[in-house]
């Protein structure tokens, strides 16, 4: 399996290495990674300005940091290099990707576009403070999306990985709940969030909930966002 990883957080990233690392058992790897912080980029990509590569040295794998979004990155492994990878492997990011998250994300808009360009895609997020839950669990993640066949041309899944686990589940997109704020200092605002789970209100196929009660969610997602119940009812 030809694997291409990539993440919102930098090519410096501790997580972007250690997936690397992780990954070398299960394909060959090359990599494109944002040179700086690309956080809540979401699926935004450069269409003004020049692209700048510059090759990260590497005695065991191509590795290159770019100037752009995730979703750049691996359009320009595609595009720009040609490179044939049948898969994209997105992070290991720091903080989780669960509900509304998805919307935002960079590391899961690099996996949505590998699925938009007829490839397989990946993200994975994990809690912020640590990596090391990640590394002891990613193998028995990768024996269950195998072992079940999952990894199908177009195919696309979030794996957000909890920092004690008691098992995996198949989850659907929740809802997360944050109380946000802007402050205002002088001329500018700083925007903060705190993240608050509401047990009652949480389905327990839910990502969301899977997060909160130790389980690994994996979540197959799709990049068309269109309504079917509605379109039905618009349509008849």
């Amino acid at each position: 399996m030809k694997i291409l990883i990539t993440n919102d957080d930098s090519i410096n990233s501790p997580g972007l290495w250690e997936l690397v690392k992780l990954s070398k058992k299960y394909g060959e790897i090359k990599v494109i990674a944002p040179t700086y912080e690309q956080s809540g980029k979401s699926h935004g990509i450069n269409i003004h300005d020049h692209l700048h590569l510059k090759k990260i040295e590497n005695e065991e794998l191509e590795c290159y940091s770019l100037n752009s979004t995730p979703a750049d990155c691996v359009r320009a492994a595609y595009f720009g290099f040609g490179w044939d990878f049948d898969i994209v492997f997105s992070g290991i990011n720091r903080g989780l990707n669960i509900g509304e998250d998805i919307f935002y994300s960079g590391t899961c808009a690099a996996a949505t576009e590998a699925a938009m360009l007829g490839k397989m895609g990946i993200a994975f997020s994990t809690v912020t403070n640590s990596f090391d839950t990640f590394v002891s669990e990613f193998d028995s993640v990768m024996d269950f999306i195998l072992s079940k066949d999952l990894l199908k041309k177009g195919s696309l899944y979030n794996i957000n990985v909890p920092q004690e686990v008691k098992g995996i589940k198949f989850t659907f997109q929740g809802q997360n709940h944050y109380d946000t704020r802007f402050i205002f200092e002088k001329d500018h605002f700083i925007q903060r969030g705190t993240h608050h789970y509401e047990k009652e209100k949480e389905n327990i196929n839910s990502d969301v909930w899977a997060i909160y009660n130790n389980y690994i969610s994996v979540t197959p997602l799709n990049f068309d966002r269109t309504d079917y119940e509605l379109f039905e009812k618009l349509v008849k």
